[in-house]
């Protein structure tokens, strides 16, 4: 259908230029306009095919190897990923961040919300490599710094993920921001472990426990079912002997600083050399290449079976 869509603009287009007819071509200038709209919405279609990809998301950074530089290495992110939400149209609201003691954060927890924003989001999980000349480093030498990002469907009310008062262990702490100034005076933040799998949540957005320990129920029962989504898909994998890598938590992407400025996405070889770009949050080359590159993967799969 598009491609006979796309034959009659061009036809179009070569009517009016051959019988000077610039209304013919208009018109098919025009329909190609449409037409190359029409193939952009088939081509997100295709990549953000997978049930929850709709689905907002709930973002989470943490600092790794690399001392200080990794700490301001994953507030830089931060700043990335919101900048790309703000291109997107997105909204953005931080449920828990926590500040290193020199520069940077140990951690940040972000709401993301808007359409496909955790389908575009997931392309970005992984580790982040960053090398630089270390702005802590008095003798100016080059360092390299970690951050892992995760990224979890907010999953809607209507599907449920039993969460059990006994599978968790909950702590209150004062809410604080950067610099140890006090949000307030009381225990509202909120700490969660779920003793089953390990997995902790915290949030201190709000003034009130309580609401803490809702919106943290909700991230947590978000990162219970990707947990599971990722254990079932391990086991398809091991079933299936296939040799697609498995990227979750790997090293996805090098952002280099010095001696060249340079980014790029370890897994599918997209580069850019503008990091300055990159760094205001223009991801979709890397997200969509990645995106792109599982959608063609799985069609590749769904034809050996049939």
């Amino acid at each position: 259908m598009l491609d006979r869509a796309f034959d009659d603009a061009v036809f179009l287009i070569e009517l009016g230029e051959s019988e000077h007819d610039r209304a013919t071509q208009l018109e098919g200038e025009r329909a190609l306009e449409a037409l190359e709209l029409q193939v952009r919405e088939a081509e997100v279609r295709r990549m953000l095919s997978d049930e929850l990809d709709e689905s907002d998301a709930v973002l989470e950074i943490n600092s790794g190897a690399g001392g200080t530089d990794a700490s301001d290495w994953a507030q830089i992110l931060e700043r990335m990923y919101i900048g790309w939400a703000n291109k997107m149209g997105f909204k953005v609201e931080i449920a828990d961040e926590q500040y290193a003691e020199e520069a940077g954060i140990k951690s940040a927890t972000i709401y993301v919300r808007g359409p496909f924003a955790y389908g575009y989001l997931k392309a970005e999980i992984g580790v982040h490599r960053l090398v630089r000349i270390s702005p802590f480093d008095s003798a100016a030498r080059r360092h390299t710094a970690f951050a892992s990002v995760g990224c979890y469907p907010d999953i809607d009310d209507d599907i449920e993920v039993e969460v059990k008062e006994s599978d968790l262990r909950i702590d209150t702490y004062r809410s604080s921001g950067a610099g140890g100034q006090h949000v307030n005076t009381t225990d509202s933040a909120v700490r969660l472990t779920h003793l089953p799998t390990g997995i902790v949540v915290a949030c201190q957005a709000e003034r009130s426990q309580h609401k803490n320990k809702a919106k943290a129920l909700k991230i947590l029962a978000a990162k219970i079912y990707q947990y599971e989504v990722d254990k079932r898909q391990v086991e398809i994998d091991a079933q299936n002997a296939t040799k697609k890598k498995i990227e979750w938590g790997s090293q996805i992407r090098s952002y280099v600083l010095q001696p060249y400025r340079m980014v790029k996405d370890l897994r599918t070889g997209v580069e850019m050399g503008d990091t300055d770009r990159v760094f205001a949050g223009e991801l979709l080359p890397f997200m969509e290449a990645w995106l792109a590159r599982r959608a063609d993967e799985a069609a590749e799969e769904a034809a050996k079976e049939v």
